[in-house]
């Protein structure tokens, strides 16, 4: 009876070990795919900004100055930020996925001293089964006897052995894990942090960048390009080029018409000064 309740004991003792490192098992190997597939999205939303920022200093090659250099100067802090977020990748990698990605062989130990344990325990069970079935067989030869009970003896201490050996590495495990997850979910923490930290940084320079482009500047400069700086004059000859026939003829009368007054005005101030001379003479003979 009592080599019964210490095998329920045992098995009891057994089945929850194996839960436990089963259970770490199934959800260290989620949480290793979930963080691998966060680093690879991560390098891959780099990558798309590494093309954001070669297309933004093509396009800003083709404009005005003064927002030509305001495009090249975010881009210049866009592509800083990736730096940061490369860096931010290769964190990832090596204090979060690898750490959880190490469990998969952890696991594998832990599993070979179940296997052992288990290896031990059911010798025991058979030696304890052998002695009794011993018992009813002969159960006036000793010698059989005694020998079956020392074969238990031994097989009792090397499962008890591995049993405890198997506890204290469970033990050292639940421990480990417990430690590991805090410093795993730790460098996750204070990685984003840092790289987010530096985003907020390299963001609000880009931002000052682009508000520091002179709207007016640049559609002066704009315009001009449009309108060259001989425009004006040559507007003119072109709008003198463009006048109806009708327009022509008007200002061509427009001008006969004014030389006409100044002939006709002209032979006036001529007749007056004819009659004055006349007046004169006539006086003169009077006298």
């Amino acid at each position: 009876f009592a080599f019964c309740v210490i095998f329920f004991s045992r098995d009891t003792q057994t089945r929850q070990l194996q839960d436990a490192v089963t259970n770490v098992e199934k959800h260290f190997g989620e949480l290793c795919q979930i963080f691998a597939g966060y680093v690879r999205k991560t390098a891959r939303l780099r990558d798309k900004a590494d093309q954001l920022v070669n297309e933004i200093n093509v396009y800003a090659s083709t404009e005005t100055p003064n927002l030509k250099l305001g495009l090249k100067n975010f881009a210049e802090e866009f592509a800083k930020l990736q730096d940061y977020r490369q860096a931010e990748v290769e964190r990832l990698e090596a204090k979060v996925v690898e750490p959880l990605k190490a469990y998969g062989t952890i696991v594998k130990l832990k599993r070979d001293d179940l296997k052992a344990t288990l290896t031990a325990r059911n010798r025991e069970a058979k030696q304890l089964t052998q002695l009794e079935r011993t018992r009813q067989r002969n159960p006036s030869d000793r010698h059989i006897i005694l020998q079956a009970e020392t074969e238990l003896q031994r097989a009792t201490m090397d499962a008890t052995r591995t049993t405890r050996h198997l506890e204290e590495t469970i033990d050292n495990f639940e421990k480990q894990k417990i430690k590991d997850i805090k410093t795993i979910f730790s460098e996750f923490i204070t990685i984003e942090m840092l790289f987010h930290g530096k985003a907020l940084e390299v963001y609000t320079a880009a931002y000052q960048n682009i508000q520091k482009i002179d709207e007016e500047e640049d559609l002066e400069v704009f315009r001009n390009s449009l309108y060259p700086p001989d425009y004006s004059s040559r507007l003119d000859i072109v709008r003198a080029n463009s006048k109806s026939p009708l327009q022509r003829s008007l200002s061509a009368k427009c001008v006969s018409g004014t030389g006409q007054v100044s002939t006709c005005r002209l032979r006036r101030d001529q007749q007056a000064d004819d009659d004055e001379e006349d007046e004169d003479l006539d006086v003169r003979e009077e006298n």
